[in-house]
């Protein structure tokens, strides 16, 4: 027996299914209206019993009498049986995604209503979706399984280029695991990838399970702040250091004018280096609460071992040096695991500032930056800034995180892609129904029942038709897990 149309409100169309019609959430549906040749897109998110009243009295009068009666009621026309199957009718709750043209090519034109009676509902997989969205990319990234049949899912490298992606859910549902993937991807095709982690999880991909060498070791350059992340004051300027007060250190206005002043003495005299910053702040004529603060900054920047101490001998970190060394791609993995936070806004800090400065001169290409815990470092009126000004710079940002909230609306509402994992709060699911681009009763429904590493991909990488994905496992060392003290 076919499913059948019983209802259409909005963009919602309600399915009558009986018990052998099976669908997984988040499945898709083709409805044909034979009569005037017209298709709809609809993806199935939510099931529940068909309930009336008459069929809610008829199952508690059953009930009854089954309890109080043992004689075998004779049933030459089986409408115990009828009565049964009537009483297991579903109902599928589904959303229209788009419509399919005579070419099955999707549009997002709907102004039409099918047919109850001359209507056919079939279910798709994902080779004949792929079909009608008929996207001519080059770079696949495999990320998982999808529908009711296991079908392989992937998105293209293209869908990430240019693009500002978040990466959410409960803790220990598979976020990292899946920024794994789409980081390996990137840097076997060639891209420069910066990640900021903050559990020291990403150094296990230089490694396979077996413990060889996996296929990106080559590429992975892993950064400890104070040893192999050190930089040369000069390397960054006076604007990007003065940010890094300013933002990272909070230093006030009237301090910073003093701080511009030693530096502008410093370099004129070419002797400019962090031993002498901390001179210059003890000896100059200045302010006490001014030199207050110099020095308090100025001891949190000596301690933090970021800088070297001589400029003119000790190179230094150089970002354009790893691109030259590492032509066909590399990612940079900072281990942000050890140092306190007020450090890690200062990297953060620092190296946004370098990469927006290198790629305006275009002397590095275009940069994807993995920001792990995002909410830890994120600064509201920064970031807001700098990712409205980001892909027209070249950086492309992946922000991973638990907290949905501690991302503000401005950001949500520039983002191209959102990789959902379980969540069971509905004030997380409620902050991100009002700026995805997909409505609340699939978001709730759909992402309440994720499993372990299954996610709720929405945006640009997937054309705007949402896909529960059941991601990889992949073949390296992902490290990053929870440690526990019961084996």
């Amino acid at each position: 027996m076919e499913m059948k149309i019983l209802s259409k409100s909005g963009d919602e169309i309600l399915l009558l299914a009986v018990t052998n019609d099976f669908a997984n959430k988040g499945d898709y549906f083709v409805i044909e209206d034979f009569n005037i040749g017209k298709k709809l897109l609809v993806q199935f998110y939510e099931e529940e019993y068909f309930s009336s009243s008459s069929l809610v009295d008829e199952i508690i009068k059953d009930e009854i009498v089954s309890q109080f009666s043992n004689e075998n009621i004779f049933d030459p026309l089986e409408i115990n049986n009828l009565s049964q199957i009537i009483r297991d009718v579903r109902i599928f709750k589904t959303k229209i995604r788009a419509s399919i043209d005579s070419e099955n090519h999707l549009s997002t034109e709907v102004d039409w209503v099918p047919s109850r009676v001359n209507s056919k509902i079939i279910k798709i997989g994902m080779k004949e979706l792929n079909s009608m969205l008929n996207k001519n990319m080059h770079y696949p990234i495999s990320l998982g399984k999808c529908g009711s049949d296991n079908q392989s899912f992937e998105i293209y490298a293209e869908d990430l280029d240019g693009k500002l992606n978040i990466i959410t859910g409960k803790k220990e549902t598979g976020k990292s695991h899946l920024s794994k993937i789409l980081m390996k991807s990137l840097i076997q095709y060639g891209a420069y990838v910066i990640v900021f982690d903050l559990n020291n999880e990403y150094s296990g991909l230089s490694y396979n399970l077996d413990g060889r060498p996996s296929s990106i070791s080559e590429k992975l350059l892993l950064l400890n702040p104070g040893i192999e992340l050190k930089f040369n004051l000069t390397y960054f300027g006076k604007p990007s250091i003065s940010n890094m007060l300013r933002n990272a250190l909070e230093l006030p206005s009237a301090s910073l004018r003093e701080f511009f002043r030693v530096w502008d003495a410093l370099e004129n005299k070419k002797v400019l280096s962090i031993p002498e910053l901390g001179k210059a702040f003890s000896t100059w004529t200045i302010n006490e609460l001014v030199r207050d603060a110099l020095l308090s900054r100025f001891h949190i920047i000596n301690s933090s071992r970021l800088f070297v101490s001589n400029d003119a001998r000790e190179k230094g970190f150089k970002f354009e040096d790893v691109i030259k060394t590492k032509p066909k791609g590399a990612a940079m993995i900072v281990n942000m695991s050890r140092i306190s936070p007020v450090v890690r806004r200062m990297i953060v800090e620092l190296v946004m500032n370098k990469l927006i400065e290198l790629l305006e001169k275009s002397l590095i290409p275009p940069v994807f930056i993995f920001a792990e815990e995002a909410q830890l470092y994120i600064r509201d009126t920064y970031w807001e800034d700098l990712i409205t000004r980001m892909r027209h710079f070249g950086i492309y940002s992946t922000f991973i995180t638990n907290q949905p909230d501690a991302i503000n609306d401005t950001i949500y509402r520039q983002v191209d892609n959102i990789f959902l994992f379980n969540f069971t709060n509905d004030a997380d699911l409620e902050k991100i129904s009002k700026v995805s681009l997909l409505d609340g009763a699939t978001i709730k429904s759909l992402v309440k029942t994720l499993s372990h590493r299954n996610c709720l991909a929405i945006g640009k990488a997937v054309s705007n038709l949402p896909m529960v994905i059941k991601v990889n496992p992949v073949d390296v060392l992902t490290l990053g897990e929870t440690k526990k003290f019961f084996k």
